[in-house]
């Protein structure tokens, strides 16, 4: 697994029993993204961003040395890594010690649970595919906005949910999956293909094979 070093800005490799404690971005692609080809080995990338340097940043505060964002740390000429880290993605998103959910098109840091037309409700994040395994994968969820600021947080299995507030029913709403496979409270092995399909049904992908993946892994 290729992970991002925040404090060095240079990637590392590492294997299976030396993983270190990483926080993972989950995102939309723009059209400016820094990519793995953009790094150099020894001296860093390139150029950088406000997602990359905001990500770093946040895992710093919080105690963390490492980041996974995957526009800059798959290398995506290569069709097995692909490959690979595409049938990978859930575990690696599980397996994160947290989750930021960078929200591009959020303007607002406060979450405003009656209004079905909000930023936060209307974002692109909760129209593709690939971020729903990013939603239901984690433990730990931090929701920002386009400036980094904090809007709300998905703690799963917290003692009975009370510390997310009202922030599973609004997650509902948005994507109509039921609340208690949101928290954690019920464990997705019991939801069917079918139903998981469904949840898929309103999102975009960039292929078939995405939704296959899909719905092997979540």
């Amino acid at each position: 697994m290729r992970l991002l070093n925040v404090k060095t800005k240079r990637l590392e490799e590492f294997f299976e029993k030396k993983i270190p404690p990483y926080a993972i971005l989950s995102h939309t692609w723009g059209e400016d993204e820094v990519t793995f080809r953009e790094f150099d080995p020894v001296l860093g990338p390139q150029r950088t961003s406000s997602k990359i340097d905001g990500c770093c940043t946040q895992a710093l505060t919080d105690g963390y040395d490492h980041v996974w964002i995957d526009t800059c740390c798959i290398d995506k000429s290569s069709s097995a890594e692909l490959s690979e880290a595409i049938n990978s993605m859930f575990a690696w998103y599980k397996q994160a010690a947290i989750c930021y959910v960078y929200l591009s098109d959020v303007h607002s840091n406060k979450l405003d649970s009656s209004d079905e037309h909000s930023d936060f409700s209307t974002s692109r994040w909760f129209t593709r595919g690939w971020t729903l395994q990013e939603l239901l994968a984690p433990d730990r969820l931090i929701f920002y906005n386009n400036m980094w600021h904090r809007v709300c947080h998905l703690f799963k299995l917290s003692p009975a949910s009370v510390g997310n507030g009202i922030v599973p029913y609004v997650l509902q709403r948005i994507t109509s999956i039921p609340r208690d496979f949101i928290t954690g409270e019920m464990d997705l092995e019991i939801a069917s293909i079918a139903m998981r399909m469904s949840w898929a049904s309103k999102r975009e992908t960039n292929s078939a094979r995405g939704y296959g993946v899909l719905s092997r892994h979540f």
